[in-house]
């Protein structure tokens, strides 16, 4: 029976009486897998946001590819950066459509606790290996119900899967975060091109800059106001039909111009025998100790969850010939084997 002195109590009366009728009310939410108790400061999507924050698999974002590998300098967005940027821009979409903020960042910050070294590279080559393919989304939700145990929310669970493209969100804030995951790789990897020197700003189509503005702020600001504009109270939250138009062709440029066959690419080639070779390398070590029907699903846990540095370290480590020295073990490689059913 819920205590009506708590703080938790309060701010879920606060959702209900100020958010939207479209919005997710924690009090009303489908509930964890395993039942547990309420804690009395924070609502339910509060504490999925604090636990996936406070997960293994969230710090590691910040050693993970986004567009460029091994940037020359530090002003290059990062997998964790890149969510934090996702997050900020869902919070204001969600602030001023009236929808549940506590919601939209918690899914922000969990939709990339999946993703591979060496960003899509990476997960491109894993699709290629993994019988049944491999999907950066299905990972980031096998993260946090079996890898960290995070025990989330259904409604954050279905925001985390939902988030890329061909998936439908079963909630607005779910969809706020799909659109904002694609506002914010569009214009921050374009500001990353234009800083690496592979494209200049007036490179960019001229209809799309017309439309939204060649600066950099001016342009995220359009778009988000497309979307706010567009979504006022209402049961969908969608970009306005020009402003998707655009959007998406300025995405189609960025992936004629930067994200296939451009300098920015030059050593996805390396990246990938990085993990091929781990790839084959982790399933014959495991051989010897584990159900061969286990093997792929452990080894894929593995990699996908190295940061790009710790997979380039693994590579030298089993590849690279040097002198005799006490060579370091892969420990958690053999603890997934051991836990994973």
């Amino acid at each position: 029976m819920l205590n009506t002195e708590t703080i938790r109590y309060k701010l879920e009366q606060r959702e209900i009486d100020n958010l939207s009728d479209f919005a997710t009310k924690s009090r009303f939410s489908k509930g964890r897998k395993k039942l547990e108790d309420e804690c009395d400061l924070r609502t339910t999507f509060q504490r999925d946001r604090d636990r996936i924050v406070h997960s293994k698999a969230f710090r590691r974002l910040k050693h993970k590819t986004q567009v460029f590998l091994s940037p020359f300098d530090d002003h290059f967005r990062t997998r964790l950066t890149h969510t934090l940027e996702v997050s900020q821009i869902g919070r204001t979409i969600a602030r001023a459509l009236d929808l549940n903020e506590d919601l939209v960042e918690a899914i922000a910050l969990g939709h990339d606790l999946g993703h591979t070294p060496f960003g899509h590279c990476g997960e491109g080559v894993l699709n290629e290996l993994v019988k049944g393919g491999f999907h950066h989304n299905i990972q980031s939700v096998r993260v946090v119900e079996i890898l960290e145990h995070l025990n989330l929310c259904q409604e954050t669970i279905d925001g985390i899967l939902t988030h890329t493209w061909g998936f439908t969100p079963k909630t607005p804030e779910a969809q706020v975060v799909q659109l904002a995951d694609k506002v914010a790789y569009i214009n921050h990897d374009i500001e990353d091109s234009i800083r690496a020197g592979i494209i200049a700003e007036s490179d960019l189509p001229k209809d799309c800059i017309k439309y939204f503005s060649s600066v950099q702020s001016k342009r995220l600001n359009k778009m988000i106001h497309e979307i706010v504009s567009n979504s006022k109270d209402k049961p969908q939250v969608a970009m306005s039909e020009e402003g998707w138009f655009y959007t998406t062709k300025l995405r189609q440029w960025m992936f004629d111009n930067v994200y296939i066959d451009s300098p920015a690419k030059l050593e996805e080639k390396k990246a990938r025998n990085v993990i091929k070779e781990l790839f084959f390398l982790y399933k014959e070590m495991l051989k010897p100790v584990c159900e061969e029907c286990k093997i792929e699903r452990i080894v894929t846990d593995y990699i996908s969850g190295m940061t790009d540095r710790y997979a380039v370290m693994k590579f030298e480590e089993n590849f690279i010939p040097k002198g005799l020295q006490s060579g370091a073990k892969d420990d958690y490689l053999f603890k997934l084997a051991k836990i994973i059913d």
